[in-house]
């Protein structure tokens, strides 16, 4: 009797476990979707933006710098001026961020609200961090360190993308992380790929998956940079799916539903066979 209690328990804790690791597996998921969600929609504010206001606005000379964030739900592309204390110099925001024609232009020269106060100091004292730092931030012909200030539940961060000047290839990697205080203090920074991973492309080849590889320092799972890259740029490559290979796990990354999906490397080798 007290065997079949043994087997039996055995026999319920296993698939409880698998069940547990499957739920773990979808949080992850949903959180690493959502910032990368969110990434891409400052990133396609600042494509629109720039080009919207750089459109519209007379005296270029004046634009000291820029930076998107979220308005409660709205995506905004904010210009600042020149010099020691600059001020806003325009706004474009975003009905909704894949259809331009939703954008409108605000011109009104102003002082920075709080929230923007602090998004414009911890990019600025980003910006200084890469120029300073060489070893950790580094730079590549063809390719512009994209800043991307962001203040969220978990606190105050910059992250650095890669992005290139030229079409017919995606960017992976050269991507970086730095967080701050509530008073904008540098906390840390690190570089979140170890090196550049670019994959190329042709218009029309018909490559309907494309794949890269984790080192372990980079985490088990598929980056928000990874998904908001994707979202940027694989529509361009026709890619449908996107593969990232770690040692321990498997993401699949849906580029026509947006969707990721994590998996066990066992699961996987399992799948393929």
């Amino acid at each position: 009797m007290r065997n079949l209690f043994i087997s039996i328990f055995v026999f319920v804790l296993f698939p409880l476990n698998t069940f547990c690791q499957e739920i773990n597996l979808e949080k992850a998921a949903k959180e690493i979707t959502e910032e990368g969600k969110l990434l891409y929609r400052l990133e396609m504010a600042s494509w629109y933006g720039t080009d919207i206001f750089l459109d519209s606005f007379q005296e270029k000379e004046r634009i000291g710098g820029y930076f998107s964030y979220l308005d409660k739900d709205t995506p905004k592309c904010l210009f600042f001026s020149r010099g020691e204390n600059p001020q806003v110099i325009g706004v474009v925001s975003f009905g909704d961020i894949k259809i331009v024609e939703t954008a409108t232009i605000d011109f009104k020269e102003r002082d920075f609200k709080e929230n923007e106060r602090s998004l414009y100091t911890i990019r600025k004292k980003a910006l200084t961090e890469i120029q300073q730092d060489s070893v950790l931030f580094k730079t590549y012909t063809n390719a512009n360190l994209n800043l991307i200030p962001y203040i969220g539940k978990e606190g105050k961060k910059v992250y650095v993308l890669t992005g290139p000047k030229v079409m017919g290839t995606v960017l992976f990697g050269n991507d970086y992380l730095l967080t701050f205080d509530d008073r904008d203090n540098l906390l840390s920074k690190k570089e979140i790929h170890r090196n550049l991973i670019p994959i190329k492309f042709e218009k029309g080849q018909n490559m309907v998956a494309s794949m890269h590889s984790h080192a372990p320092e980079t985490g088990n799972f598929i980056t928000s940079t990874d998904i908001c890259t994707l979202m940027l740029y694989a529509k361009f490559a026709e890619w449908k799916e996107h593969i990232v290979i770690s040692k321990d796990y498997v993401s699949i990354w849906d580029c026509v539903n947006e969707s990721l999906t994590l998996i066990s490397m066992e699961d996987y080798e399992t799948m393929k066979k």
